[in-house]
């Protein structure tokens, strides 16, 4: 354990983050997800469905490798617990919608990362509280958190349905029938919405100035390592199903690529921030776009 902080220390940490805060976080992800959906075609779907080894390899990493190699890590490492249960969090999500631009930025296969982000984010109405629930509850230190949150996977399914599912719906019926609009709207909102998503996340931080600088050196480790775990996972995965160079690169961005937006909001609505796990995935939700830059922009000049 890290020097002269107790686990009840660290556990009790807690956000400043109202509800109207919390409540332009959800219109944030709902316009982000959106955005996304206006690029998002049945053919998406299609492409994946008509290559069922690069959905099953895509699909392993992500929602199973990836949670399972996390618990393993987690009880290797032994973190504090709301450490444990934000990196459980994590790796419970979808991708991040970033990930597609970092696999065309790294040579990688740009269509297949616009159809598994569409897949993965269908995927995650299920998964994500199914994950959560069943690492979290394995590992003993965050089954005493779950516990005493007492977390409804229907609630947290509800949540992500309507902050996820219906903007994803909305936006690939706009894209569909009126697919030139969708163009120009898209062009004007993904830009505006990741701007006021990062302004909020900046609100916060700089609400909890004290607290983040006190605790963040704590997670800088943490969110590292775990984020180079998931890109290795990720490219070993693909390697070992013997996909091309391309898929591998990108099946190692879907998983490394995290939404780390989606995991603060499901915080602050079901764990009341509680401050290890919003600490965590805040900086997750940073350095992962860093991370990722730098990969892509490695892999993109490597010939």
């Amino acid at each position: 354990m890290l020097l002269n902080i107790n686990t009840l220390q660290i556990d009790s940490i807690k956000i400043n983050f109202d509800t109207e805060a919390l409540w332009m976080l959800n219109v944030a992800l709902a316009i982000i997800m959106f955005g996304i959906a206006l690029d998002m075609k049945v053919e998406d779907f299609k492409r994946l469905i008509n290559k069922p080894k690069i959905l099953f390899v895509g699909l392993l990493s992500q929602f199973i490798l990836l949670p399972f190699l996390t618990f393993i890590l987690i009880n290797i490492i032994n973190p504090y617990p709301s450490f444990a249960l934000g990196m459980i969090m994590i790796a419970a999500c979808p991708g991040g919608n970033v990930s597609n631009f970092f696999s065309k930025m790294a040579k990688g296969n740009a269509a297949l990362s616009v159809s598994l982000t569409a897949f993965s984010t269908i995927i995650c109405l299920v998964m994500t509280p199914l994950n959560l629930q069943l690492w979290g509850s394995l590992y003993g230190p965050t089954n005493e958190i779950l516990k005493s949150v007492s977390l409804n996977p229907f609630e947290l399914f509800k949540l992500a349905l309507l902050i996820l599912g219906i903007p994803i719906v909305l936006g690939m019926l706009v894209n569909h029938y009126h697919h030139e609009m969708a163009k120009k709207i898209n062009k004007l909102l993904r830009p505006f919405s990741i701007f006021f998503f990062l302004l909020l996340i900046v609100i916060a931080l700089y609400d909890n100035a004290d607290v983040f600088k006190d605790y963040i050196h704590l997670v800088l480790f943490l969110v590292i390592f775990h984020n180079i775990y998931a890109f290795i996972i990720g490219y070993v995965t693909a390697k070992s199903f013997k996909l091309n160079k391309k898929d591998s690169k990108t099946i190692s961005m879907e998983t490394g690529i995290q939404n780390g937006g989606l995991g603060l909001l499901l915080i602050f609505s079901f764990f009341d921030g509680l401050g290890g796990m919003a600490l965590l995935a805040a900086f997750w939700g940073v350095w992962d776009i860093f991370s990722g830059m730098m990969l892509a922009t490695y892999w993109g000049r490597n010939k």
